[in-house]
């Protein structure tokens, strides 16, 4: 019970509300909870108001609000829900961190990794998606700089770029990792930076013209049907594929048997065949929850080995 007066004592207060008396007292010292009166012997007495705020400040503290918001909030210097509002933000934040940290330590477990490769992984998965968007153009722009390159084509490359979900799969984070480590390659940097330039030489001698995105699938399909069946590139599925390439890829008044033309064309295509750059689009198609990108270069080799035949 409460004092004849309507107040109450700390310890009172703390019966009711069921917080520590060392708590209650802490925020009483701190402004938040200033009391009502005091005895005679100097000790603190609180009213019912101060119940009520008690409630709210216990209420705001669980929800986790520091106490300088709860003290302007008290003041009605802020509001609840604007404070809300901002704590959601942070909240939401600390919900990516902790999954992503969650995701690391799977893919520790996964890959058994040693002490260097899990302060790789946790630097590179701590990266927001601005930050890989800049180490994706930071490449994109090192294996083009100076090229006259086919801005169009390019700028398809360059938007595709690895986006995580909050809470990404080990798979998933595993393959961010290896993306980073490609992109970062100078073997592959400069692999790709060939590629630009044949692309680049291409377009100058005005002889960047290429088939069909349509045309490359059925050809590839085809050697690949054809590589599976254990055909050798010189046999006649592999004569009559190369004759398909080279008609469609001659240009006009130029013969498409001509064995230096086939062989050129086999050249352009082995610059752009590359495992590495397969393997490139393989991990954006995991990061991005895209369908799987199916490995085609052997079937690529193949064709060109048909061309040269």
């Amino acid at each position: 019970m409460g004092r004849a007066d309507g107040t109450f004592t700390i310890g009172e207060l703390s019966r009711r509300t069921g917080l520590p008396v060392k708590t209650i007292r802490f925020y009483s010292d701190e402004g938040l909870l200033p009391p009502a009166d005091r005895t005679s012997s100097g000790y603190r007495l609180y009213d019912v108001t101060a119940m009520a705020q008690l409630e709210l400040i216990k209420t705001l503290r669980e929800l986790g609000l520091g106490l300088a918001d709860v003290s302007a909030v008290l003041a009605r210097e802020t509001s609840v829900p604007r404070l809300a509002r901002r704590h959601i933000d942070a909240l939401d934040e600390q919900i990516r961190r902790l999954r992503l940290r969650r995701a690391v330590l799977r893919a520790v477990v996964k890959r058994e990794s040693e002490l260097e490769e899990v302060k790789l992984m946790n630097r590179l998965a701590a990266m927001s998606d601005e930050e890989r968007a800049r180490l994706l153009d930071e490449f994109w722009h090192e294996v083009t700089e100076g090229l006259p390159v086919d801005a169009e084509f390019y700028e398809r490359m360059r938007t595709a770029k690895p986006a995580l979900p909050d809470d990404p799969s080990p798979e998933q984070l595993e393959a961010w990792i290896e993306f980073a480590e490609l992109i970062q390659d100078p073997e592959f940097r400069a692999v790709t930076r060939r590629m630009s330039e044949r692309h680049a030489d291409d377009l100058r001698a005005g002889t960047a013209t290429v088939p069909a995105q349509s045309e490359w699938i059925e050809w590839s399909e085809r050697a690949h049907k054809a590589l599976e069946a254990g055909l050798p590139p010189d046999s006649p599925e592999g004569r009559e594929l190369a004759d398909d390439i080279a008609r469609a890829w001659a240009a006009e008044g130029q013969d498409p048997g001509d064995r230096a033309f086939r062989n050129s064309v086999a050249d352009r295509i082995a610059v752009g065949t590359d495992r590495r750059a397969e393997r490139y689009w393989q991990l954006m198609a995991i990061m991005n929850g895209w369908p799987e990108v199916p490995t085609r270069v052997p079937a690529v080799e193949w064709l060109t080995a048909a061309l040269r035949a």
